[in-house]
């Protein structure tokens, strides 16, 4: 039997007798004649819930991706998840009221938040976070609309080498005509041309904003940047991937006003591209300009710990030309996984994560190397747990011929050369899977070793 039961003819008749109408016709009478569907609409047939569940399983099976060994990253990562993180994540008392609406009364949910928000706050090395973003991308706009309003210029500058995807977010959000935005190309090596950053930030700009490690997954020395937007009054911000912060400088430590990041990473399956969760963290003197909400930890009249809401920005609270966003909810369930994840892991398994990335990437651009005509795309720039490799076949040949081999080989990067590939390895990948991946490109390359 269907666990959906529409109204039957009668509950319909007595529901059109209670309003003093006679047919369902007579609800349209507002709709202009000829906006108003004449025809039966063109899809199938009704399914019993049996038949559907059949059918969306045979939808599910076209995903290939769960078959193959994940080499791909570019925002998105194929990291091990303790099945501890989802077993705390869905008990009821998480699952049914993660959205604080009333979060006075809903201490653990608050609780939860603060934990959340002091753990982002020390891998960024900033003094302060909010209670989440939507995601990775959302929350780098919102960063640059934040330095806008508190320097009170129009224009940002960003690293060409941010994830184009980011980018185009921030395009939308900026899309007014009185906002600028201007790209900082990148060297030969990858790197940041901080000449021409230079000259572009003498015009008046609010902010810098910068990827680290950046797309190509190079490391980047942030303080000379920050150095050069900061002597102009403007705001350093950095979108960092929070499993390389564990092994690099603190953008705090090196200067940023802003960190902003993606934490899908962190306990959050990539699920086809979503749901994702986005952070954000700044110095405490930026608190009121900053998206979202601020948990706070106090004291009650009884001397007991009591967390609260601290600081809410949103139209939904404050008048809304006062609001510094038009962001109606959050992520708190997800930044609930990246709590439960960081408290899983601890510090020293979270640097034993990112030292394994780190180590198993190098292992595989030192193989990969070793084949004949496969050569660096950016030489001499070092990396975190991806990299950019040129190989002597087309990239986007070379991707779908691996898929024969049961492995996503990476993302082709064709801007840069033909060849280019954007490779990733978490610490999921065994090095018998490395040395797998190496063979299957070694034969489609034409085989040898240089």
């Amino acid at each position: 039997m269907s666990r959906f039961v529409p109204n039957g003819p009668e509950q319909r008749e007595k529901m059109f007798r209670a309003i003093g109408l006679e047919k369902f016709e007579d609800l349209l009478e507002p709709v202009p004649e000829k906006f108003r569907l004449k025809e039966n609409l063109q899809i199938p047939e009704p399914l019993s819930e049996f038949e559907l569940t059949l059918e969306f399983e045979e939808f599910a099976r076209r995903n290939t991706g769960a078959d193959l060994t994940c080499f791909m990253g570019a925002g998105a990562y194929d990291h091990f998840i303790p099945a501890a993180v989802d077993h705390i994540l869905l008990r009821s008392e998480f699952y049914t009221a993660y959205t604080p609406y009333q979060a006075e009364v809903s201490q653990g949910t608050l609780q939860a938040i603060f934990e959340y928000q002091t753990m982002i706050a020390r891998l960024t090395g900033m003094e302060m976070a909010n209670a989440c973003m939507y995601d990775g991308a959302s929350a780098a706009a919102e960063a640059c609309l934040m330095a806008m309003r508190i320097t009170r210029k129009q224009r940002v500058l960003v690293a060409g080498s941010l994830n184009p995807r980011w980018l185009d977010v921030i395009r939308t959000y900026l899309r007014k005509e009185d906002f600028e935005i201007s790209e900082i190309p990148f060297l030969e090596d990858g790197t940041l041309d901080l000449e021409t950053a230079g000259n572009l930030i003498e015009g008046g700009t609010a902010a810098v904003l910068t990827q680290y490690p950046n797309y190509f997954g190079l490391i980047e020395d942030l303080q000379p940047v920050a150095e050069l937007i900061h002597e102009c009054k403007g705001l350093f911000i950095v979108a960092a991937d929070p499993v390389a912060l564990p092994l690099l400088r603190s953008p705090g430590d090196a200067g940023a006003d802003i960190v902003v990041g993606e934490g899908q990473s962190m306990g959050i399956p990539m699920s086809f591209g979503g749901p994702c969760v986005g952070f954000m963290a700044a110095r405490t003197k930026l608190a009121r300009k900053m998206p979202g909400r601020i948990i706070g930890r106090t004291t009650d009249r009884a001397g007991q710990t009591g967390y609260v809401l601290t600081l809410q920005t949103r139209e939904q609270h404050i008048r809304r030309n006062k609001a510094t966003s038009n962001i109606c909810s959050n992520q708190a369930l997800m930044a609930l996984a990246n709590t439960v994840y960081l408290s899983l892991m601890g510090e020293r398994g979270f640097r034993e994560i990112s030292s394994q990335c780190y180590h198993k990437s190098h292992y595989l651009e030192k193989k990969l190397l070793e084949i004949h005509g496969v050569s660096r795309v950016f030489e001499n720039t070092p990396f975190f747990r991806e990299f950019v490799i040129s190989f002597p076949v087309s990239s986007i040949e070379l991707r779908d011929r691996m898929i024969e081999h049961g492995i996503l080989a990476g993302l082709p990067v064709v801007e840069l050369e033909e060849g280019a590939m954007l490779i990733t390895a978490t610490e999921k990948r065994t090095r018998d899977e490395i040395d797998r991946y190496v063979r299957a490109a070694t034969d489609i390359c034409g085989g040898g070793t240089s």
